[in-house]
């Protein structure tokens, strides 16, 4: 494994249409689909993923993947090898966890050098539906993936829309 740091690439638009190794969704701890990213991957991706998804929670996730870990599946009819599946921190009005926020990160990255990937999309994750403050969030990201060893040479943040992408452009400037 490389420590070299990988390119960050921002793109604006939507995750399900990159065509990289490793596509990261911003799951719910059931892996079964959701809203957001996650309902988007699913549909996108077909049942394939699902069936995966499934087969997870029969096995060694019967109470659900643990917010911070990852795990990953077939990537379906998506243009990648894999998906890995990630469990953002909810924020509420105390805050977050932000190392949890971080290991999403961390882990989706280890768990793509186990596979071999050398590309990999991920989302701004938990800023939907599970309310991280979108400006931290980029923050996390971005510091956590330039401090990572990994031998991915290309992280992509694939952001839905101006916001994000902006916010995500000041962290790399």
């Amino acid at each position: 494994m490389s420590s070299s740091r990988a390119a960050i690439v921002l793109v604006r638009g939507d995750i399900t249409e990159q065509s990289v190794d490793v596509i990261v969704n911003a799951a719910n701890s059931s892996l079964l689909g959701g809203g957001g990213v996650d309902g988007a991957i699913h549909r996108r991706g077909g049942p394939a993923i699902l069936e995966d998804c499934r087969r997870l929670r029969a096995s060694q996730y019967g109470k659900g993947l643990a917010t911070g870990q990852a795990v990953a599946t077939t990537a379906g009819r998506l243009h990648a090898r894999h998906v890995i599946h990630t469990v953002g921190p909810v924020w509420q009005a105390s805050g977050g966890d932000p190392s949890l926020l971080a290991s999403c990160y961390r882990e989706s990255l280890r768990l793509a050098d186990e596979l071999g990937a050398r590309t990999i999309a991920f989302p701004a994750i938990s800023t939907g539906a599970y309310g991280w403050p979108m400006e931290d969030a980029a923050r996390i990201a971005v510091e956590t993936v330039r401090g990572a060893e990994t031998a991915v040479e290309e992280v992509r943040f694939v952001l839905f829309d101006e916001r994000a992408y902006e916010a995500f452009a000041k962290r790399l400037s």
